[in-house]
């Protein structure tokens, strides 16, 4: 939430080639909960009779931020992330990114009382966030006494928590639910995903920040590229040359002083990488430390996909491999790949289209 028209902050940030300006508040359906310089900041309540189970769909629709989701001494049950059944694992603190969602089974076992529900963000690195929390409220319908029982937040670098999550997560693999992870890979791609600094000549000073994947900066099309694809329109619009793994390789997560780059500028372009119908694709996502590592949310439109590794520094391709998941990873549509870390997944491309693959921080899906 911003105490400001956003389109105005993403238009002066677009302006400037400054980050946009930091939200004032998080929300939890619509509501802030209490908080400093907002009057009749209400929070949103959950009103639950002992005993019983609620079904929670809990969604981040964040557009900056990882958060964390805790109820004051609940535990919860994920059963689903991305709308794909999970093996459910309790937890108390529930770990989602932008876009990501979870369903978790909430266990009223207290007799009365108000407990206090929070969302609060993750940022284990140099980059600012917006590191306000959100308050929301779980009450007992027995309850007379106004009240409240806190809990411990987790700190906003608290990687661990974030990290024994998302490890926790495993998909069904059941007779019913099979998990068909691919074991022949037809496409093996290397996605080097960070930020850099482009010139800009109209900017405060002279550049604005860009996000790239393998050195590519996305440019907006004026024609849609599925239109462009099926009219035979493509010339001047797209070109079909998207590097599968960086041209220029260095060390990925050593820092600034490894770009072999003069500086840290981007090609910009409007590039896709062709897939065969029903073609198996493994992606390594590796993050950078260019600028500064972050950890990346990274979502594919038109397919699930599951994860089958992920780890800290650069990934190495003879020993990473062999501790792939290949029985039951769990299949979302999003994940989050850690600060100065890579990711490891695989989908198979049966939905024919033009499809969006993206970090879901809307800064850097408008950085490109």
């Amino acid at each position: 939430w911003w105490k400001a028209d956003v389109e105005d902050v993403i238009k002066q940030s677009t302006q400037s080639g400054l980050p946009p300006n930091l939200s004032d508040a998080h929300t939890i359906n619509g509501l802030t909960g209490p908080i400093t310089g907002c009057n009749n900041s209400h929070g949103y309540t959950i009103h639950v009779e002992t005993g019983k189970s609620y079904l929670l769909r809990i969604i981040n629709a964040a557009v900056n931020d990882e958060l964390f989701f805790k109820i004051a001494q609940h535990n919860l049950t994920v059963v689903e992330v991305d709308a794909s059944y999970t093996k459910p694992f309790n937890t108390e603190t529930l770990f989602l990114g932008p876009g990501q969602t979870a369903n978790a089974i909430l266990t009223a076992n207290h007799p009365t009382g108000n407990f206090l529900m929070t969302i609060s963000p993750f940022m284990d690195t140099v980059v600012p966030v917006n590191n306000a929390t959100a308050t929301a409220f779980l009450r007992y319908k027995t309850t007379t006494t106004q009240s409240l029982t806190l809990s411990k937040i987790p700190p906003i670098n608290a990687t661990s928590i974030a990290q024994n999550f998302s490890d926790a997560l495993r998909s069904l693999n059941s007779r019913d639910c099979p998990t068909n992870v691919p074991l022949k890979v037809d496409h093996s791609l290397f996605f080097a995903i960070g930020v850099g600094v482009n010139p800009c000549a109209t900017c405060i000073n002279g550049t604005k920040n860009i996000a790239d994947i393998n050195n590519v900066t996305f440019v907006m099309p004026t024609m849609a590229l599925l239109q462009a694809h099926y009219f035979n329109k493509s010339k001047g619009v797209f070109t079909d040359d998207f590097p599968g793994r960086p041209l220029t390789p260095f060390d990925y997560t050593g820092g600034n002083k490894s770009i072999p780059l003069s500086n840290l500028q981007t090609k910009n372009g409007t590039q896709v990488y062709r897939l065969e119908f029903n073609a198996t694709v493994h992606i390594v996502i590796q993050g950078t430390s260019v600028i500064a590592p972050e950890s990346h949310p990274t979502h594919l439109h038109g397919s699930n996909f599951f994860v089958v590794g992920k780890g800290l520094g650069n990934f190495d391709p003879l020993m990473d491999p062999k501790k792939f998941n290949l029985v039951d990873p769990v299949e979302r549509n999003t994940v989050s790949v850690p600060t100065a870390g890579w990711t490891a997944i695989r989908f198979i491309a049966d939905n024919p289209g033009v499809w969006f693959f993206h970090c879901h921080l809307e800064v850097h899906t408008t950085w490109g």
